[in-house]
């Protein structure tokens, strides 16, 4: 399956938006964790982490999916392919790790923060608050740089392929007559 023009360009142009946003969302969850971890004001410390939890409850996941949606979408419906290049692969791989990472375990040391804190208790950890935002952000800087290098080559699998495509152009051109 090949994507015409106008629907690839429009894939490309959701998936940019998507992780900017996400690179986005990344960047306000650690201002919001700085101020939780850095505040001695109980209310500042309350709307921090409210404002983390809703956050990573209506907007992480959606724009995680998203992305990662056309992402595989253009890889897939593209001459890139999934596993041909390891740029790709490692985009892919990585971007199923921060999800599962932001769900099962960011997600819940915000839940269990949110718990504490509108309950009266101080900050027990900043880690909580922060571990999460940094690793994120640090990852997603990464995986922009490697959209944009687009560094080290083929995977074994890309390289077959090229092979098999390289002496199929080969063989049409000696089949034709001159």
């Amino acid at each position: 399956m090949r994507l015409k023009r106008p629907a690839r360009r429009a894939t490309l142009v959701v998936h940019v938006v998507s992780a900017a946003s996400w690179l986005g969302l990344a960047l306000g969850l650690l201002a919001l964790g700085i101020t939780a971890a850095t505040t001695e004001s109980a209310p500042v410390l309350e709307a921090s982490v409210r404002s983390m939890k809703t956050m990573v409850d209506w907007l992480v996941f959606p724009v995680a999916l998203l992305t990662l949606l056309t992402g595989l979408l253009m890889a897939l419906a593209s001459n890139w392919g999934l596993a041909r290049h390891r740029w790709i692969y490692t985009k892919f791989w990585l971007t199923l790790a921060m999800i599962a990472g932001t769900f099962f375990g960011f997600r819940d040391a915000i839940v269990n923060t949110y718990t504490d804190v509108t309950a009266g208790h101080p900050l027990a950890d900043a880690g909580d608050v922060l571990l999460g935002p940094m690793v994120s952000l640090a990852s997603y800087v990464f995986m922009m740089t490697i959209s944009i290098l687009k560094p080290w080559g083929l995977t074994k699998h890309g390289r077959k392929q090229r092979a098999v495509s390289r002496r199929a152009v080969d063989e049409a051109a000696v089949r034709q007559p001159v």
